[in-house]
């Protein structure tokens, strides 16, 4: 799936855009020249008010996921990047479970080689 097949379905904050990524998102989304978004946004910013599209333009850059750094393939991967973007609390939730799993499995495997059984096996299976 390219870029503009992959911002077709969802709305993303660009990654490598000017200011925050938000006209580039649209122009990608809505597939419209990106110098025609800006300069729509320049000014309707500089003719209506700094501080009311200034916040909206805020708001749309923290309400907007970024763009996935590798683009996504399958629909599972899709899955899993819209929950780790939407959740991030989450994702750290199930990456500390993973690595809690892990250390334990690598706690009874320590016990395992250093306990006086396993030497007791070794000496009897090394005759």
């Amino acid at each position: 799936m390219t870029s503009a097949a992959q911002s077709q379905t969802h709305l993303y904050r660009s990654r490598d855009g000017m200011v925050l990524g938000v006209c580039k998102g649209v122009a990608d989304y809505f597939d419209f020249s990106l110098f025609w978004v800006r300069c729509v946004t320049f000014f309707v910013f500089l003719f209506s008010g700094l501080w009311a599209v200034g916040g909206l333009y805020l708001l749309a850059a923290l309400l907007m996921k970024p763009a996935p750094v590798i683009p996504l393939q399958t629909s599972q991967e899709q899955e899993f990047y819209h929950s780790y973007a939407g959740s991030r609390g989450m994702a750290l939730q199930r990456l500390k479970r993973s690595f809690d799993k892990l250390d334990r499995r690598i706690q009874r495997l320590e016990h395992l080689i250093t306990s006086r059984e396993r030497d007791w096996e070794r000496r009897f299976h090394a005759s």
